[in-house]
């Protein structure tokens, strides 16, 4: 199979932490140059010089916050104009947890701003050079709840459901110019986002988060939380020659978790 990437420019937002560093990380790895793109510009630098640069790369990094789509839009635009960006990699951290029918009306706006509006600024910015490229790979990386909601979750169930289907449209819209838009859905896995869901859980269940983290657990065939560069696996996968015809999906790596197929 071909996995590499030289001479292939990724954009990745969410870069200094969780799935999206392991993502940088793999990427770089298999040869890609990687800007990488999060609000936090130390936590940007100290990612930079850990990204392998085997083939020569010379990684970059954006500062902007996705709570804030007109900057984001000037600078991704900037970008692009000076760079053709054949891989995006879309990834924002979660809304908050509790209730669906708790939760007050502003928290889906801004979880809709945060996450399809964001993406839909660094689609328009980076798909006209795919397409002169005629290759690219568009990867949300969103969550198991658009097969399966999950309890507690009302807010990002929501949404990740919005996205999922903005990313299936997409699909079909951009897979005439050698464009693929897929989803990647991650299961429990071990990041700070995890930890805030353990910890939620733990009140639920009116029990130690040490034990509610082994009910989680338990949920899943594998019996433990996934890795982040088990997840970073498959979205380098994806964003791979190798995996051209592969458009439209939506990718759980959960260890067995989803009930639905």
């Amino acid at each position: 199979m071909n996995l590499d990437l030289k001479n292939r420019n990724a954009l990745v937002c969410g870069s200094t932490a969780g799935i999206g560093k392991a993502t940088a990380m793999e990427l770089a790895s298999m040869g890609a140059t990687v800007t990488l793109v999060a609000r936090n510009a130390e936590k940007l630098k100290e990612t930079l010089v850990a990204l392998p640069h085997q083939d020569g790369q010379k990684h970059n990094y954006l500062v902007a916050d996705f709570t804030n789509p007109e900057v984001l839009k000037e600078k991704v635009t900037a970008a692009a104009e000076n760079k053709t960006f054949h891989i995006l990699i879309n990834n924002t951290g979660g809304p908050k947890g509790g209730p669906i029918f708790s939760a007050e009306t502003d928290e889906f706006t801004k979880a809709f701003e945060m996450h399809l509006v964001c993406n839909q600024i660094l689609v328009q910015a980076v798909a006209p050079g795919m397409k002169k490229a005629d290759f690219g790979r568009i990867i949300n990386v969103i969550s198991t709840s658009v097969k399966q909601p999950i309890d507690g979750l009302g807010v990002s169930n929501t949404i990740r459901g919005a996205v999922a289907s903005w990313s299936k449209t997409l699909a079909n819209e951009l897979g005439q110019y050698g464009i693929t838009v897929n989803n990647v859905l991650p299961g429990f896995t071990a990041t700070d986002r995890l930890a805030d869901i353990v910890g939620n859980a733990s009140k639920k269940m009116n029990k130690s988060e040490e034990d509610a983290a082994a009910f989680m657990r338990s949920l899943v065939p594998a019996r433990r939380f996934a890795q982040p560069g088990e997840i970073a696996n498959a979205i380098a996968f994806l964003s791979s020659e190798a995996a051209s015809y592969i458009n439209g999906i939506n990718l759980p790596v959960d260890g067995g978790r989803t009930k639905s197929l």
